[in-house]
């Protein structure tokens, strides 16, 4: 238990958490990188490049601070963050290392604001949200369909928009189970990249007969062009092997949900899509809502023709000449269990349109392409 003079310390740092929290989590990634190059392996370059995982860590640690009187709430906002942990192999031994750094940053970005005594609280705290996320990963980890990161091999490569491709991976050596909405975690080494890669994509089917199916959408807008998803495009052909680590993630339909309405905007139509495609086939009543540009940009129109053929209202705008979705899109599906996928943008605008007509966030499920929370979630 922690102190309650140290509880009331960390409670009144919240509004300079607040003020300061970007700027001393960025503090921190470069502390911490310059001392430990290594750790590069596992964070995502681009993301730091471009603020979304400063802002991240940022609102975990604020909303930690918001719940210290009862940190086991703060269980259900982590989970997606210890999935990601776990497909990345995050170890209890990087925990300290963290810990060091992000107090520096404090120090650092804070000056004599940063008493010993705030130093000394936030330590304290922070050796308590450690431990919470350590045991839960454990779990991950002791329940992985595999440890580690297995080869595979690339047995189709398919084109199915000007921007993502669908690669069909096999293996003989793991058991190839999976939720669907999960992802998987590819370990690649880029020429010229200086580390090695790691990258999260979703599982596009259910269909596993051939081996386990996900896409990669080519991210090429400049200033943030993913170093993957180019190298996956380019340089990855049939026959080649890929290391993965086993499938993760929270993003699922719950089974007590029987009435779905499932939206997606662009390369969001991923996990979606196999969740739609197990929701049919467990007979669930099922609505799909799919944005895009035009028709060339739609991605898995053979899986999408599959699931309305058996039963699935399946409805695709084409934003170019339809517009955008919005709450027109969405009337009559009021009491329906929602599930939403796509970039930040999108999600917002969602969320927005849902909220407006009136339909309880508890029934509203998400998962975004970013850390998701730099979504404030």
């Amino acid at each position: 238990m922690i102190a309650e003079a140290k509880k009331q310390i960390i409670k009144e740092t919240v509004p300079v958490l607040e003020a300061h929290g970007t700027e001393i989590t960025t503090v921190f990634y470069k502390r911490m990188f310059e001392a430990h190059p290594e750790l590069l392996d596992i964070f995502n370059k681009t993301n730091q490049k471009v603020g979304d995982q400063p802002k991240a860590l940022a609102m975990t640690v604020l909303a930690a601070a918001r719940h210290i009187e009862d940190i086991e709430t703060i269980v259900p906002a982590v989970m997606g963050i210890a999935h990601k942990h776990r497909a990345l192999e995050v170890l209890p031994e990087h925990y300290p290392i963290v810990g060091k750094y992000l107090l520096e940053a404090i120090q650092e970005v804070l000056g004599d604001a940063a008493t010993p005594e705030i130093i000394d609280a936030w330590g304290e705290y922070y050796g308590k949200i450690a431990d919470v996320f350590i045991g839960i990963e454990k779990e991950m980890y002791d329940t992985a369909a595999w440890d580690g990161f297995k080869p595979f091999i690339v047995k189709k490569k398919e084109q199915v928009t000007p921007d993502i491709v669908r690669f069909t991976v096999d293996s003989d050596e793991v058991d190839k189970t999976f939720t669907a909405g999960q992802y998987i975690t590819v370990k690649v080494n880029p020429e010229g990249y200086g580390n090695t890669a790691l990258r999260h994509y979703s599982i596009c089917a259910i269909d596993k007969e051939d081996g386990i199916r996900f896409a990669v959408k080519r991210e090429a807008v400049k200033g943030r062009e993913g170093v993957v998803s180019n190298y996956m495009h380019d340089a990855i052909e049939e026959g080649d092997a890929l290391f993965m680590s086993a499938p993760a993630g929270d993003f699922k339909v719950e089974e007590d949900h029987d009435r779905l309405l499932f939206i997606a905007g662009g390369v969001g139509a991923t996990p979606v899509m196999s969740m739609a495609e197990d929701a049919v086939a467990k007979g669930k009543d099922v609505k799909y809502v799919y944005s895009c540009i035009n028709e060339d940009h739609q991605p898995f129109k053979d899986q999408m023709a599959a699931i309305r053929e058996k039963g699935a209202d399946l409805k695709v705008k084409f934003s170019e000449t339809e517009g955008f979705l919005n709450k027109e899109d969405f009337k009559g599906t009021e009491d329906r269990q929602i599930y939403i996928c796509g970039s930040m943008g999108f999600m917002g605008t969602m969320m927005k349109e849902l909220k407006e007509m009136g339909i309880d966030e508890s029934r509203i499920h998400f998962e975004p392409f970013g850390p998701k929370m730099s979504l404030g979630a």
